[in-house]
């Protein structure tokens, strides 16, 4: 079966006492300076968004929303971060990464009409 919906993956983070300690204009500068460029890198086939959750949830502070259709561009974005302090100090614990496309079982439903003939 070709793929042709994106994959939507939500990356779960807590910000570690790391991050905490740095002040606002320091993180500001880490994500400009190492966390932007790697996100350009990757952004003709992969979209990122930030959030912040730290008021709503006890154990995730933030996540992302990642966007694409190739995989191999996603696993290189987080193995990049890897390569950063967000993953080495660690300034964020992953709590989970969940990947998902949106109403894949139509897909699946259309594959199953079609054997059935």
């Amino acid at each position: 079966m070709e793929n042709k919906k994106p994959y939507t993956i939500l990356v779960l983070m807590n910000a570690t006492p790391k991050w905490l300690s740095l002040s606002r204009d320091e993180r500001s500068q880490f994500v400009e300076k190492e966390l932007t460029p790697i996100f350009v890198r990757v952004s003709q086939t992969v979209t990122v968004q930030l959030f912040d959750s730290e008021y709503f949830h006890a154990s995730v502070s933030d996540f992302m929303i990642v966007t694409t259709t190739k995989l191999d561009d996603y696993k290189l974005m987080i193995e990049l971060l890897r390569d950063t302090k967000v993953y080495g100090v660690p300034y964020f614990e992953i709590k989970d990464i969940i990947t998902g496309q949106e109403n894949l079982f139509e897909d699946f439903n259309e594959q199953f009409k079609k054997e059935k003939k």
